[in-house]
């Protein structure tokens, strides 16, 4: 039995692991893939992936580009989520703000540096026309961070994905102002160079198996009556974010990873451009 330790969001979008791994899917092959919840998001997995203290993970495309570029011994082994993060750009219910244009040279609540919430707040602020240079963040780890930082006033908004966030709108908790989503695809799974190197078969059942059940996943019947209870949304919101959302089997394409350093580079977050030899697994 080979034990393979995988990380991810606890968010509706990797639920199709859950059901395989639940259903003994990894276990007919002799892999024992060990699942653990990262709510802190990208910028902890990216830490996580360097640090060997993980052997894949499911991951914002952006994030884990930028991670490489940072020196990260990891590669992208397959698209995963195909279409956008709807990213929701909010404000605490109390706040004074009412419209995005009204948050220049206020403070981004970020999970960590290098997460999607720092990335994106970049992307948001130069579709802005804000001086990128002059952003200012303050650090809150995760969604009850988010809440806090908020509620506080320690921080002025915060951009964290639509539907997860929908409960806090919902109860008043927090103000969604607009949505902007991710201009490629979203979600990808990753690898440590290390463990891709001496597990090369094993990772290609691990696709196997998962492209099986993505690829039949939004067909499983009452699959939206599971999630809405599971993951704590409103059916209607999860039936919504099914007909948005899209997965993938197959590797990111070039021109994607191209796109991507391009759009980094030109907010300054990355200073050199790698060859998708250097990206792509």
């Amino acid at each position: 039995m080979k034990n393979i330790k995988i990380i991810g969001v606890p968010e509706h979008f990797n639920l199709p692991w859950h059901l395989a791994i639940n259903e003994g899917a990894f276990l007919e092959r002799g892999i024992d893939l060990q699942w653990t919840d990262i709510p802190e998001g990208t910028g902890k997995m990216c830490q996580m992936l360097e640090n060997k203290e993980t052997d894949l993970a499911i991951i914002l495309t952006e994030g884990i580009i930028k991670s490489i570029h940072d020196g990260n011994p990891s590669l992208i082994i397959q698209k995963y989520i195909d279409t956008p993060l709807q990213w929701g750009i909010h404000v605490s219910n109390n706040s004074k703000y009412t419209t995005v244009d009204q948050l220049k040279n206020t403070k981004a609540a970020i999970s960590r540096f290098g997460s999607g919430s720092h990335l994106m707040a970049y992307l948001h602020a130069q579709q802005q026309s804000w001086e990128t240079n002059t952003l200012k963040f303050e650090v809150i780890n995760n969604l009850n961070g988010a809440v806090e930082g908020l509620t506080n006033g320690d921080a002025d908004y915060f951009m964290w994905e639509h539907f997860t966030t929908k409960p806090l709108v919902d109860k008043q908790i927090f103000r969604r102002l607009t949505d902007f989503p991710t201009p490629w695809p979203c979600f990808v799974i990753a690898g440590n160079k290390d463990f891709l190197s001496k597990n090369s078969s094993v990772v290609v059942h691990i696709l196997e198996i998962i492209n099986m059940y993505t690829q039949e996943f939004k067909s499983i019947p009452s699959i939206d009556r599971t999630l809405s209870n599971k993951y704590e949304q409103k059916l209607e919101d999860i039936q919504e974010w099914l007909n948005i959302t899209s997965w993938s089997q197959e590797q990111l394409s070039k021109s994607t990873v191209i796109k991507i350093q391009e759009s980094l580079n030109s907010l300054n977050l990355i200073h050199t451009k790698l060859t998708t030899e250097d990206v792509l697994y």
